[in-house]
């Protein structure tokens, strides 16, 4: 099983290979939220509840001015047009149908990071598309759509930004269609994540150029799919037709729910503080435990290996009562690491660390 499997099959992909995993595992292996909804959120779900009429496919302008503004105070992006934003269902969806949404079919190639968020080859083969596995995109002839993810999923790795020119330069000279994937940008630890569209990387020029960002992470919004693109007006503008008559529209109260959330850097400030406590409780257990971590300078996950299969550090981990995702999940190059998740309770982390000293040695 060295091929992607879907993270909703983890206990059955373990248990297939003979891994038990007892009631009281920390579970480790999922990246979603745990802390409460922030007040900034909940307050304007409920101001906004009243929602008789169909929300805009392209969002509020209000909200697009917001996103605009996040765009310029956060991301160090200026001058974005409102109508080359769109609130999305979460970023996932984004993800999963976006080469379809642009008409990519058959003989198309849709290319992704070796190691990579399963969705990116699943929206290739909900098109028909052909997903190409490549850490140099470069190499390639071109594509209709390039997927770039920074802070990577699972391995935490920044792209800097000459490696972020390079690839929007071949870009360019082949017409295809660029796509980062910035869903852990304010997670940056030991480096600084820089935007696809930040003037640093592409010049100001924002042409075939798109972002995918989600609000579930910085937020706690997991339950509210909260997302949003960005980049090109006119690749926006095809994905707002495209959407009106495919009904993805982002409910009108959760959209004032990103306005209030997208507008306020408190709460963002107050999840970042409890994510990295949390990162310096597992990593300190990780290395005590005997596993190297590699990467995991960004995001909410720590990159480990002890220089064995996934699934033996897996069956280890499960054994003392920590549940790992596999890194042979996010493709070939992970068969020797697994990912644990900085989402969970400060209590179950603290259990975790416990467990994670009783591991014996390889």
């Amino acid at each position: 099983m060295t091929g992607v499997v879907p993270p909703a099959t983890l206990y059955d992909a373990l248990a297939l290979r003979g891994i038990v995993a007892g009631p009281d595992v920390v579970d480790l292996s999922l990246g979603t939220p745990v802390d409460p909804t922030p007040a900034v959120a909940r307050e304007a779900l409920a101001a906004a509840s009243d929602a008789p009429g169909y929300p805009a496919v392209h969002g509020t302008p209000t909200l697009r001015q917001v996103i605009v503004d996040w765009f310029a105070r956060r991301r160090g992006v200026p001058g974005l047009d409102p109508e080359a934003v769109m609130p999305t269902i979460g970023s996932k969806e984004l993800i999963a149908w976006l080469p379809l949404l642009l008409g990519l079919g058959a003989g198309d190639v849709v290319a992704h990071p070796r190691l990579a968020y399963p969705t990116y080859a699943a929206g290739a083969r909900f098109s028909g598309a052909t997903a190409v596995a490549t850490d140099d995109p470069t190499a390639l002839p071109g594509a209709g759509v390039c997927w770039v993810n920074s802070p990577s999923n699972p391995t935490g790795r920044v792209a800097g930004v000459q490696e972020l020119r390079d690839v929007v330069a071949w870009a360019r000279r082949t017409g295809t269609v660029l796509v980062s994937d910035e869903c852990y940008a304010e997670m940056g630890w030991e480096a600084e994540p820089v935007s696809l569209l930040h003037p640093s990387v592409c010049d100001g020029d924002v042409t075939g150029l798109l972002v995918a960002y989600s609000l579930s992470k910085q937020s706690n919004l997991a339950g509210y799919r909260a997302g949003l693109v960005a980049g090109d007006p006119a690749l926006v503008a095809r994905l707002v037709e495209t959407r009106k008559h495919a009904g993805m529209i982002v409910p009108r109260p959760v959209q004032a729910v990103m306005q209030a959330c997208l507008a306020d850097d408190a709460h963002v400030a107050e999840q970042r503080a409890r994510y990295a406590v949390r990162r310096d409780v597992l990593r300190a257990a990780v290395l005590t435990a005997g596993l190297t971590v590699e990467h995991s300078e960004a995001g909410l996950y720590l990159w480990c290996t002890r220089g064995e299969s996934c699934w033996d550090t897996a069956a280890a981990l499960a054994r003392v009562g920590v549940l790992a995702a596999p890194g042979a999940f996010y493709g070939q190059d992970g068969e020797h690491h697994v990912r644990l998740a900085l989402t969970v309770s400060d209590d179950r982390l603290a259990l975790a660390a416990e467990r994670l000293a009783t591991l014996p040695p390889r």
